[in-house]
């Protein structure tokens, strides 16, 4: 288990930006070097922002760009790894527009859009939108590697510290937390029983001890941060080498291929263990699949037996959404659209958070094979997209829909 990462949440102000970015830098350095000192790896420091359409009001498109690279300039110098300037609103069908020129014009930024949310519902304008951005960001940079930086959110509340998808809550005070990777103990938990119930227990165990004497280590050291503490997500993020491979993780169950059948209560049976963690939480908690950073998922992409639809479907039961997924460089803007609709709809009849991270890989067709130089990537196949662009009342970017779960409807 490591610490992917510190992100520090704040609310940045321009006037006195570098002594601002410098005093939440030295309270990061404090927590990262009271982790190491117990043998705890901390991978990065991050920093996230409130959405970028809250940095001039009214709107000044030019003005918040200048801005976004200040911001960019100082959290670098002061020594955090990254910076996240939070979504694109629906509410700001303007912000949309802006994100491609954010990632060309940047290096460390990462962003996001809003797709749906509880007062918007399912927004096909945002949707659209967000389509059209993955479109244009896939040839900033080779092999489409800018949309690493840029997500869709569906129903995504502030203060998680994964990116893409975190950004903080200008009503709460600046603080931090912990993104968490622990592939590593779920493989080891899972692989070491054939009981299901000694298999949780395992897991449980070494999580929740874990945790608690980090929590212990920020008690001991909090007089001197200064900033309160926002919780874990455990995710169980993992990295692309098998022995931290959530989908080995998972084929230790008994599943013999990830994406046969008995895969989803698999996916089902993890996120239902984390959901019994005594630690405290911010974010998602849930089952993350990344594709490209999954050693075990990318392999069942080249052996033809993980598609779009069953990771779609795992996020039902458990998971962040699509994450890291390769698909072919041709996608329209329109294709693209209506496998977010789908990821927006799913979130919002089930109340649960999801986000999409969608790479088309420019020169690249379905079912070849990527080519990334990336030591968090482990190379897998395009995933063929069975999409067309949306037609009827569903292609009217003037619509929105709101969903319900079903047993918002029960009769008692």
């Amino acid at each position: 288990m490591k610490i992917r990462s510190i992100t520090v949440f704040a609310t940045l102000h321009p006037e006195r930006l570098d002594c601002n970015v410098k005093s939440l830098a030295q309270s990061t350095r404090q927590i990262k070097s009271a982790l190491e000192a117990t043998g705890i790896e901390v991978q990065t420091t991050r920093l996230a922002t409130p959405s970028f359409t809250s940095y001039f009001m009214p709107w000044k498109e030019q003005e918040i760009l200048v801005l976004i690279k200040q911001f960019e300039e100082a959290v670098i110098q002061a020594g955090f790894d990254y910076l996240a300037i939070g979504p694109a609103l629906i509410e700001v069908p303007k912000s949309y527009a802006l994100i491609p020129q954010i990632l060309a014009e940047t290096r460390q930024v990462f962003c996001s859009g809003v797709i749906a949310d509880p007062k918007h519902g399912v927004s096909l304008q945002a949707i659209q939108s967000a389509g059209q951005i993955i479109v244009q960001s896939s040839t900033l940079e080779e092999n489409g590697f800018a949309n690493l930086r840029f997500t869709a959110l569906a129903n995504v509340e502030p203060l998680g510290p994964f990116f893409p998808a975190a950004f903080h809550d200008p009503a709460k005070p600046d603080g931090f937390a912990f993104a968490v990777e622990a592939a590593d103990e779920v493989v080891r938990a899972f692989s070491q029983t054939l009981s299901l119930d000694q298999a949780r227990s395992n897991l449980l165990d070494i999580l929740d001890q874990k945790t608690a004497d980090i929590s212990n280590i920020l008690a001991n050291k909090a007089y001197r941060i200064g900033l309160p503490f926002y919780g874990f997500d455990i995710s169980v993020a993992p990295y692309p080498s098998d022995e931290c491979s959530l989908g080995a993780a998972l084929e230790s169950l008994g599943i013999t291929s990830l994406g046969n059948h008995g895969s989803l209560a698999a996916a089902a049976f993890l996120a239902d263990t984390l959901d019994r963690g005594t630690w405290p939480r911010t974010g998602f908690n849930g089952l993350m699949l990344p594709l490209l950073e999954d050693s075990r998922l990318a392999q069942r992409s080249i052996d033809g037996s993980l598609t779009v639809k069953d990771l779609l479907m795992f996020s039902a039961v458990c998971g962040t959404g699509l994450d890291t997924i390769p698909l072919a460089g041709d996608l329209s803007a329109a294709q693209i659209a209506a496998l977010l609709m789908d990821v927006a709809a799913l979130s919002t009849r089930l109340k649960k958070p999801l986000t999409a991270r969608l790479m088309p890989i420019p020169g690249k067709s379905a079912h070849e094979l990527t080519s990334f130089d990336f030591a968090f990537f482990k190379n897998g196949r395009i995933l063929d997209l069975q999409s067309q662009p949306l037609q009827g009342a569903f292609a009217n970017t003037q619509n929105s829909f709101q969903l319900n779960p079903r047993w918002t409807y029960k009769n008692e």
